[in-house]
């Protein structure tokens, strides 16, 4: 496996080096190229054309800008254009978007002929930071998000901040989220500068939002090198507040929410129930809360998709999440500001139903 930072490249523009960055892992130029709609109006000519240049074929995709474009149908519709357009596994496959293209690309990239090489080339700040790096893809169910996939490593992950200019608020936010986790379970002086330099991480300003990239990237490399298939329970901390907020997620049917937000929400109930059972001091708990009081999330949002909700209906959907065993829950916890673990033992419904209204009060009292 490759060494944590070696496939992250962090630069601007970094899709003019794509042809000798992919020289060096060994790939062709014969590449199939994923969009969702949006980037491919945002960045799809540039991106073409630069590879063009460059000496690149190309077979272009397009997939509705959407959650729900992560589906069985939708991958059986891009086997299809692949295999029309003569697509084998010489091939290799990029896909330039944010977290529903690379799910969706690296998906398509793990099954087809059995696999073929992908390159993450996000343009999200939350891909950037997380779902491009560590190689899970997946497609959603009905009945859960994320449950068919495969673990496949991308073979680069291409990162520009120059790409979160066209972002609108709500998604840098969204993205912050994860940011902001890293600096929950492993890094405490990470944690310090997202503090002292919030302001000019959301206004994207240099050199402090790709100092926010660049370590978040390296960090979730770190932990997937030493953990690529959760066996320690080391990359498992990588999910802190995911439970809770996969639970959200679901009961929005997968609309209306996004990804970050929930999370969002679901590291105030971690921090909860972090210090409910005594893992969490008080006062590291009121400092995680002041940083994520800094959120911003749209009117209504989170009355609408938390503080209206039941908590025994919430708790049911966090039960379809994958990080459970046998119908128990399995929470990632923190015991100080910089760490985290995975708690293996049951953690009684009701400490976890307390932390929900501990939560739903602290979101009430910021109104």
């Amino acid at each position: 496996m490759q060494t944590p930072a070696s496939h992250i490249i962090v630069r601007t523009p970094v899709i003019d080096s794509i042809g000798e960055l992919c020289a060096t892992r060994g790939l062709g130029k014969k590449t199939v190229l994923l969009f969702d709609e949006n980037t491919r109006t945002l960045f799809g000519d540039t991106i073409i054309e630069s590879m063009h240049r460059q000496g690149f074929r190309t077979v272009e995709l397009v997939v509705p800008a959407r959650e729900t474009s992560k589906s069985v149908s939708t991958a059986w519709k891009l086997y299809g254009q692949m295999i029309e357009a003569d697509v084998d596994r010489s091939w290799n496959l990029v896909c330039a978007g944010g977290g529903v293209v690379g799910d969706l690309g690296g998906y398509i990239a793990a099954s087809y002929y059995r696999g073929i090489p992908v390159v993450q080339l996000p343009t999200t700040l939350l891909a950037m930071t997380d779902s491009s790096i560590g190689g899970k893809v997946a497609i959603n169910h009905p009945l859960g998000k994320n449950l068919i996939g495969f673990f496949h490593m991308p073979e680069l992950v291409l990162i520009d901040p120059a790409y979160l200019r066209t972002l609108p608020s709500r998604e840098i936010y969204g993205g912050l989220s994860e940011v902001v986790k890293y600096g929950f379970i492993a890094d405490r002086d990470f944690f310090d500068l997202l503090a002292a330099h919030w302001s000019e991480i959301v206004r994207l300003e240099e050199p402090w939002v790709s100092k926010a990239v660049s370590r978040s990237a390296f960090i979730k490399a770190d932990v997937v090198e030493k953990d690529f298939r959760e066996t320690s329970g080391l990359r498992a901390t990588l999910n802190f507040g995911h439970t809770f907020a996969h639970g959200l997620e679901k009961m929005a049917e997968y609309r209306n929410l996004r990804h970050g937000e929930a999370v969002t929400i679901g590291m105030v109930c971690a921090l909860f129930l972090s210090h409910r059972l005594g893992f969490l001091a008080e006062t590291e708990l009121h400092e995680g809360l002041e940083l994520l009081a800094h959120f911003r999330f749209p009117r209504g949002l989170v009355e609408k998709r938390f503080l209206s909700l039941d908590r025994d209906e919430l708790v049911e959907s966090m039960l379809s999440d994958k990080k459970k065993i046998d119908k128990q829950l399995r929470f990632v916890l923190l015991d100080r500001i910089g760490h985290a673990f995975l708690h293996e033992q049951d953690i009684a419904n009701e400490a976890v139903l307390q932390a929900i209204d501990d939560a739903k009060g602290w979101f009430e009292m910021k109104r």
